[in-house]
């Protein structure tokens, strides 16, 4: 009987509170939806149920700590996944990696999650999602939609992710032909960004990239726009790969390009039980009454992963058998394919980036497809389209 087998327990750290919440919606919603569904496993001749254990990392490192400990001592986690967040995230990581337990992350640039770490090699953390030059190429196939090279405005902050951006963005952009303006970092929550206008203005730079909050790349775009200096197009990563808090109403006009990871359109299904990525937004939308969020598809994909690496570890009850189960997986989820075989360096797997941007429509907006040369089976929705003057 299924109430006598022995558990297993996939342990998940989620920002259920804080200013990271919107974002742990997804994974929330796959966990509640995913979780009582997930198959049994089979080692040494038993079977063993699957269960989902989840803590709020309430958006805080020391709460993703926290979480960590409760799920490894209080519920036996297996194994740990969790996503996004700029400290919070390492932090997840960090402690796992101390207290021997596998994790799987994701939704952070393969780079910075080296650097955040400042480890040169993991032993029980794994993690999947692209790289900075990644999103420099897709930017740059974007620029290059509205004409040859640009002279491209750089909006970068003075923390990690400008460094990051300064390291591993600029070197490909600069690559391709293009000319980087960078004025310097600035502090974040920016509080007045027209000394950045007017460096972009002096060196004639029409196209802004950036990886800004919303809150922050509004404040650029509205005194841009009172200095009569509306680029023709804003190109930001981070916040702006999905709308956890809408859009904003100074973005609105801005149609704001981004880079694509996941959408309803991508052609993958689930290794648990064939769902599609359409069927899953449908459902998302369906229960919450919110729009699809990019960050849907990995969330989904980290229990794929998880409830993998249980499956084909020769002991899931041994951590390190389940951790040499993630380094050995190639496995297609509704994400695509994460192959830790053969990613760009150990314990990481890449997921290709496509060009997204967020157009007007009837309804608000709507994140278009524009460029989709490192996956070309996802389709093209929309031409990129530079912002009215």
């Amino acid at each position: 009987m299924m109430g006598s087998d022995p558990q297993l327990t996939i342990g998940a750290v989620v920002p259920k509170t804080g200013r990271l919440a919107r974002l742990g919606d997804p994974m929330s919603f796959v966990l509640d939806t995913v979780a009582p569904q997930l198959p049994p496993v089979r080692a040494g001749g038993r079977r063993h149920g699957v269960r989902v254990a989840i803590r709020d990392s309430r958006s805080q490192p020391s709460g993703a700590r926290q979480a960590v400990r409760e799920l490894v001592e209080d519920e036996r986690a297996d194994i740990v996944i969790t996503m996004a967040g700029t400290r919070v995230l390492p932090a997840v990581t960090e402690t796992c990696e101390s207290l021997r337990v596998p994790c799987v992350s994701t939704t952070f640039p393969w780079q910075a999650y080296v650097h955040a770490r400042g480890a040169e090699a993991f032993r029980w953390t794994y993690h999947f999602a692209w790289g900075l030059d990644d999103i420099a190429a897709v930017f740059a196939e974007i620029w290059e939609r509205l004409g040859g090279t640009q002279t491209v405005g750089c909006l970068w902050n003075d923390d990690l992710q400008g460094d990051m951006s300064r390291r591993h963005f600029a070197p490909e952009a600069a690559r391709r032909g293009h000319t980087l303006v960078d004025p310097g970092g600035y502090e974040e929550p920016a509080a007045d960004l027209r000394d950045h206008l007017d460096h972009f203005r002096r060196f004639e730079a029409d196209i802004v990239t950036s990886a800004a909050t919303a809150a922050d790349l509004a404040l650029y775009h509205r005194q841009a726009t009172r200095a009569g200096q509306r680029p023709r197009l804003i190109t930001c990563s981070r916040w702006l790969t999905y709308p956890h808090a809408g859009i904003a109403a100074d973005l609105a006009e801005a149609r704001v390009a981004t880079l694509v990871y996941w959408t309803p359109h991508h052609p993958h299904r689930s290794s648990l039980d064939d769902t599609t990525a359409a069927d899953l937004a449908a459902a998302y939308e369906q229960a919450t009454g919110r729009p699809w969020l990019q960050p849907l598809g990995l969330a989904h994909a980290l229990v794929e992963v998880a409830h993998h690496a249980l499956a084909g570890a020769d002991d899931p009850a041994d951590p390190g058998a389940v951790a040499e189960a993630v380094a050995r997986t190639r496995l297609a989820t509704v994400a695509g394919v994460l192959d830790w075989t053969n990613g760009p360096t150990p314990n990481f797997a890449l997921l290709p980036l496509v060009g997204g941007q967020w157009l007007p429509t009837r309804h608000g907006h709507e994140l278009a497809v524009v460029t989709n040369t490192a996956a070309p089976d996802v389709p093209i929705t929309a031409d990129v389209s530079p912002m009215p003057r």
